[in-house]
């Protein structure tokens, strides 16, 4: 499981590939505009980028390429176009686009070719087991432990205790967790993530130290054994993906 941001001016054709990619247990992201696309693909952490070659707002799909590969951002990047000629095709590859598909393309062959460039990117890991301090998922079954502790998740709380586990010590902000868990696009206006969030706190966390839930006032949520966010993890406190 993996999220993947989404930008894409055509919201149906949005819309199309990324109940695509929920259908396989992903968690899709969607922006219709360069500005938000920019924004969110610097900002956040994900896993792929399918990019739109022609966006609105004056920022198009290869200005976002270029900046983020300025600076040091290596998400790998689908860049999809209409235009179909070579010379474009090398220039989105040039600029450090992973992958180049023309439209219109079958979703099947999108698919295939997220899976292998995220295979790829996270080298020979094969995301069965996430591991992280005395806190073990194991996705195939799914079976969550602490301690050896088996404990009873509901399925959302398993998605958002398996978000939170692949980005460890980073502030999530709570429109990070409606798109990767919930799939919403906009705020509902309900207090739903806090609520699960809290469901999900009393499950791994009572009876258990350290605390691995932590509020961050005015953002969000981050998971860590630290709750000021310190990053200088003692080894064995790192997330492990086996």
């Amino acid at each position: 499981m993996w999220n993947c941001l989404i930008i894409e001016d055509d919201r149906e054709n949005a819309h199309y590939i990324a109940d695509g990619f929920r259908e396989l247990g992903h968690w899709p992201v969607i922006c219709h505009d360069g500005v938000e696309g920019l924004h969110r693909a610097s900002t956040e952490p994900w896993d792929l980028i399918i990019l739109d070659r022609m966006l609105p707002n004056q920022v198009d799909g290869l200005s976002i390429l270029t900046k983020l590969r300025a600076v040091g951002i290596k998400t790998p990047v689908i860049v999809l176009s209409a235009l179909t000629a070579l010379d474009e095709r090398v220039k989105g590859l040039k600029l450090g686009g992973d992958d180049y598909l023309t439209k219109p393309f079958a979703l099947i062959e999108l698919l295939t070719r997220a899976e292998a460039l995220v295979r790829r990117s996270k080298s020979s890991r094969t995301e069965r087991v996430l591991e992280y301090a005395d806190l073990r998922y194991d996705l195939t079954v799914p079976r969550v432990t602490r301690s050896g502790k088996v404990l009873t998740l509901q399925p959302r709380e398993c998605r958002l205790l398996a978000y939170m586990m692949t980005h460890p010590e980073q502030a999530l902000t709570r429109a990070m967790l409606l798109g990767a868990v919930w799939g919403y696009q906009f705020n509902p206006q309900t207090n739903v993530i806090d609520a699960t969030v809290s469901r999900l706190r009393q499950k791994i966390d009572d009876g258990f130290t350290p605390q691995l839930i932590h509020t961050v006032r005015g953002v969000g949520y981050r998971f860590s054994t630290h709750p000021d966010g310190n990053t200088n993890t003692p080894a064995g406190d790192g997330i492990h993906v086996v």
